[in-house]
């Protein structure tokens, strides 16, 4: 029978959700104190509002003077769906996946879209297609972060300067979390729900030049919903990326948004952010590499998330197991950890592999993680011995 004594140390906070993400260090109710509410959006104090979130979004990533930024409906879905109902048609496509959302895009653009000229470049979880393959004359969508591989490409330098289409850049996990080469990107996707553990509902859409020109210059052969309109008249509708959304965003969420965005700042902007995320998923990268159960589920170093990191449990005679029982061994090993109240919502994706994934972005503690290895290894030995049990 194996050791399954419980570790002494417990992480303070134990939520290590991929999505929301948890709040900020020292996140209190308190921090949404100065949100307008009951208040019309459109009111100079709301605009306002929404304006100094645009305007902290480009400060702290660094976005280019002359790129749009706009607060869209439906988190980083709407954002995405947004840029690809809207754009796409105009030239061919190469569409990217390796994990779970991006051939959600996948299957968005060929079944939904309906695109003719459509080419798919796929890989299985854990690995990246290969790169060199893309035709950048078309436009290519891509994840930059895989949120349910925990595998994302390593930079932007297989993106051509003088590319022909554009680059349509899911970055929702990577966002506030990895180095975004922005010149290299025309359309940027993410929910601040992810590495700010902001809350959920709402998307932000950049927009290049180039992006935007796209917009002035196509219509697509499709009727577009309001909520996906980003243009009248063949202009731009500037009033979306100067705070006068399309729908009607919670102001709550906004404030709460800013405070994350404030706190960014506050830490060393950028810079700190992704110095927290590299540090957080070094703390598992030690582990893994002083454990023979587990192991990373993305294969090349270089190309493992910092922020949603994907674990498949390597043992041999868990591996030997069948797939329903190896998927039954990795639920119940992260209900463990969750009835302990040492870990929440651990489990790996549904449509992935069997495994465990475990948020590291910048609002995770490191320490908190520190004290969460000892428990897997703990989980790890009582489901061994409740299968042992049961065999």
């Amino acid at each position: 029978m194996l050791e399954t004594a419980k570790p002494d140390v417990r992480p303070v906070n134990p939520r290590f959700s991929s999505g929301p993400c948890t709040k900020r260090p020292g996140w209190t109710p308190d921090s949404l104190g100065d949100a307008v509410l009951g208040r019309s959006h459109r009111a100079k104090l709301g605009k306002g509002k929404l304006k100094q979130a645009i305007d902290l979004t480009r400060t702290v990533l660094g976005v280019p003077d002359d790129y749009r930024i706009g607060i869209v409906p439906a988190s980083d879905t709407g954002a995405v769906e947004m840029a690809l109902w809207s754009m796409l048609g105009a030239r061919g496509v190469h569409m990217l996946a390796w994990e779970s959302f991006g051939s959600g895009w996948v299957s968005d653009v060929v079944k939904q879209l309906k695109l003719d000229d459509v080419k798919v470049l796929e890989a299985e979880y854990g690995v990246l297609p290969d790169l060199t393959q893309i035709e950048f004359d078309r436009d290519v969508v891509f994840t930059w972060n895989g949120t349910t591989s925990g595998v994302r490409v390593p930079n932007g330098d297989f993106i051509p300067s003088d590319r022909g289409g554009l680059t349509i850049c899911d970055a929702t996990s990577a966002a506030f979390a990895q180095d975004l080469p922005l010149d290299k990107l025309d359309v940027v996707t993410f929910s601040w729900q992810k590495a700010l553990g902001g809350e959920g509902g709402h998307g932000v859409l950049i927009l290049s030049p180039r992006a935007v020109e796209r917009l002035e210059s196509y219509t697509p052969a499709w009727p577009l919903p309001k909520i996906f309109r980003m243009t009248k008249g063949g202009k731009l509708i500037e009033g979306i990326f100067e705070g006068a959304t399309i729908n009607t965003p919670s102001m709550l969420c906004v404030e709460d948004y800013l405070d994350a965005l404030r706190w960014a700042e506050n830490i060393g902007g950028l810079e700190g952010l992704l110095r927290r995320a590299d540090e957080n998923a070094a703390v598992i990268a030690d582990f893994v590499e002083k454990s023979a159960w587990i192991d990373f589920l993305a294969v090349d170093p270089a190309t493992r998330s910092n922020t949603s990191v994907c674990l498949k449990i390597v043992d041999p005679t868990v591996a030997a197991l069948p797939q329903d029982r190896q998927a039954a061994f990795a639920k119940g090993l992260a209900g463990l950890l969750e009835q302990q109240g040492v870990a929440l919502d651990i489990g790996a994706y549904r449509d992935a592999p069997a495994g465990l994934r475990i948020w590291t972005g910048a609002t995770v503690e490191s320490s908190d993680l520190e004290a969460l290895m000892p428990w897997l290894v703990w989980a790890f030995n009582a489901q061994c011995s409740t299968f042992e049990s049961a065999a």
